[in-house]
């Protein structure tokens, strides 16, 4: 079997090496997974760019890293779900609180919909469940908030997959198991 290696810079393209730079210079370094991806530019590009777009949507920061979590958690992805209990953290969640994003579950109701609708879509490869999509409208999210949810389960959904196909070390310290 073909293993995936982390590139380095000099690996990749001139375009994934301008992406790399980039991303040291927001974030310190460039994580694996990233990396990786930046086999292909265009794939690096694009998912930092469908990534970035969800940045100013009807969930906050905080609110997307319990979806990252969530679906993370379903795609039983090591590397993201390490990566985004760190980044839940810094955001301000307890460690409980995570352990309890990635069931699904919070305090805030209204957001715990929004979670449950994302935990469904990302189970049911897309086709979420009608109650929970009904309780994700009562709960006063509007059609706009639906798509948003879907593109942020989307790009979770990615690196999620090119974590499963590449296996690349986790530079990140692991997620608690779930008990």
């Amino acid at each position: 079997m073909k293993t995936i290696n982390v590139p380095t810079k000099d690996q990749v393209s001139e375009p994934s090496q301008q992406i790399f730079e980039a991303i040291t210079k927001k974030m310190g370094k460039v994580p694996n997974l990233y990396a990786t991806i930046g086999y292909s530019a265009n794939a690096l590009k694009g998912i930092l760019e469908f990534e970035e777009a969800f940045s100013h949507s009807a969930f906050s920061a905080k609110e997307r890293e319990g979806i990252n979590l969530v679906v993370s958690q379903v795609n039983n992805c090591d590397y993201c779900l390490a990566a985004h209990t760190m980044l839940a953290g810094l955001k301000g969640y307890t460690p409980e609180d995570i352990i309890g994003l990635r069931k699904g579950q919070t305090a805030d109701g209204k957001f715990e919909a929004a979670l449950q609708l994302a935990q469904s879509i990302a189970q049911n490869k897309g086709t979420a469940t009608i109650p929970l999509k009904e309780a994700f409208f009562n709960a006063g999210y509007n059609e706009a908030a639906l798509i948003e949810l879907i593109g942020i389960v989307t790009v979770r959904t990615f690196t999620n997959y090119v974590y499963a196909q590449t296996q690349v070390p986790v530079d990140f310290p692991a997620a608690p198991a779930l008990n």
